[in-house]
């Protein structure tokens, strides 16, 4: 099975690009879009000079459990910079949700609560609700992580889409917000 085809099987539709606008990337962005791939894994990731973006991680079932997935993501950190990726919000009926959460918990990831991510799927024309997530070796802000999220969007998830699907995703400010944390006092 090729690196496409696992993460095909393993990614809800509404969460994947095409094969082709993967292959675009790689090409076109070879400078900041990267494939890792192994026999139990295919890990797909922006590094920019300030932060990292991954796009896809997927660790094979029978390689779950065995410390591949902190691996791949310890030589992240190693770049000493923050790793900012979206998860699906847990579903209860869903267990491999709850042990992702879990996962990305365990190695130090906060969920940006200040930042909304919704964006509509070319694919399925449904609304998709995704939670961020990040790590990083600073004390690095939401409002930072929210621009990161936008540079990403623009640049990575938006990439040539009207060419390759026929159709434009939506604009930036549609799809992520951010709200203002308030300042309310504790009593």
């Amino acid at each position: 099975m090729n690196w496409y085809e696992k993460l095909n099987q393993y990614f809800p539709i509404e969460e994947m690009k095409s094969k082709e606008h993967i292959e675009l990337l790689l090409k076109d962005k070879a400078d900041i879009y990267h494939k890792d791939e192994g026999p139990n894994h295919v890990m797909m990731y922006v590094e920019t000079d300030d932060f990292v973006f991954v796009d896809y991680l997927f660790v094979s079932t029978n390689a779950r459990g065995q410390g591949l997935g902190k691996k791949l993501l310890n030589q992240l950190k190693e770049k000493q910079k923050p790793i900012i990726l979206e998860v699906e919000p847990v579903d209860y009926d869903d267990t491999d949700t709850q042990k992702r959460q879990r996962f990305y918990s365990r190695e130090g990831f906060k969920h940006a609560q200040s930042v909304g991510y919704r964006r509509r799927s070319l694919a399925t024309n449904e609304v998709n609700e995704l939670e961020i997530l990040y790590w990083s070796p600073t004390d690095e802000s939401e409002k930072s992580i929210f621009e990161k999220m936008k540079h990403t969007y623009e640049n990575i998830h938006t990439y040539k889409d009207k060419e390759l699907y026929g159709a434009s995703y939506e604009d930036v400010n549609e799809v992520l917000t951010f709200e203002e944390e308030s300042d309310q006092a504790t009593v």
